[in-house]
């Protein structure tokens, strides 16, 4: 599949059973609403897939189950967040068996790399690969950050072609545009800023509350697309409580709460992760149920 590095990317949150296994059916619940409600893509083993949890057979299960569900309708992305750079080669490689349409791709975990080895680590998975990368810069909560300087170099590798762009740092969607253009594609990763910088020029969102609100979240997206600002604003007021779930340690139990309010998720989290419990989870709730008392009513959003 020629990738597209446009529109609404759910970072899909991985579904467990009571025992702690995968839960497939549910899962595929979740991945049907996503396409029902038009998105563009799938991510799967993010920081919400519960990444550094996962066994590597359970993010193959994960892959090959979620291209079979798409059809081809949608590309299918997996995150690669590994300690070395045999094991993110041995992953990247894996992902193309398993029938992945893209790689999300985050720095070296555990160890602080520096910018030359950040650069070369990802430079040594690209040239072992024919799959296109994005490159995962969030340096908020990952402490690395990957510079213009470094995409300059990383750039040389063909299939290094988009960036899922977290610093929180808005003005930094211009910079990447002023100095790539359109060689350097644009998704954007906070919630919380995610329609500014739509506005300011990103080609797409890689989205988490899409999880529970799919729809709401795709048409802000084709909304903001063809012009309709001030709908699109009307609905992204509305949904920045909700949002801002997202921007919290326990974005994982608060994402997946909201699942089970809107009908496609459970609560099952895998340890060390437990789920949300007495004040916190009465404040997560709140927000929820006050969210969806006022719910708003869509346009049509598809086609425009």
């Amino acid at each position: 599949m020629n990738m597209q590095w446009k529109g609404v990317m759910p970072a899909v949150t991985t579904k467990f059973t009571d025992q702690d296994e995968l839960d497939l059916k549910t899962f595929e619940l979740n991945i049907n609403s996503q396409l029902q409600a038009g998105v563009h893509g799938i991510v799967l083993g993010g920081t919400l897939g519960e990444a550094s949890t996962l066994l590597d057979e359970e993010k193959r299960i994960l892959t090959t189950t979620t291209v079979d569900i798409v059809k081809g309708k949608v590309p299918v992305l997996i995150n690669i967040a590994e300690q070395s750079t045999k094991a993110a080669i041995a992953a990247a490689q894996k992902a193309e068996e398993d029938g992945a349409s893209g790689l999300m791709m985050l720095p070296p975990m555990c160890y602080k790399s520096g910018e030359r080895e950040t650069v070369q680590y990802f430079k040594d998975v690209a040239n072992n690969t024919a799959l296109p990368i994005m490159v995962y810069n969030n340096p908020v909560d990952y402490k690395v950050e990957v510079t213009l300087d470094m995409f300059e170099d990383l750039l040389k590798c063909d299939n290094i072609e988009a960036v899922k762009e977290s610093t929180r740092d808005i003005s930094n969607v211009t910079r990447i545009k002023n100095r790539f253009g359109n060689r350097l594609k644009i998704m954007t990763g906070v919630d919380t800023v995610a329609l500014e910088s739509l506005l300011m020029g990103a080609d797409g969102w890689v989205a988490g509350l899409v999880c529970a609100f799919p729809t709401e979240t795709v048409a802000i997206y084709e909304l903001q697309k063809v012009g309709r600002i001030k709908e699109a604003i009307e609905i992204y007021r509305w949904f920045l409580p909700l949002l801002e779930l997202d921007i919290n340690p326990k974005l994982v139990q608060n994402i997946k709460l909201a699942e089970v309010y809107t009908q496609i998720g459970t609560e099952n989290v895998r340890k060390p992760r437990l789920p949300l419990h007495g004040t916190e989870r009465e404040k997560v709730i709140q927000i929820i149920e006050a969210a969806l008392k006022t719910r708003p009513k869509l346009p049509e959003y598809k086609n425009l």
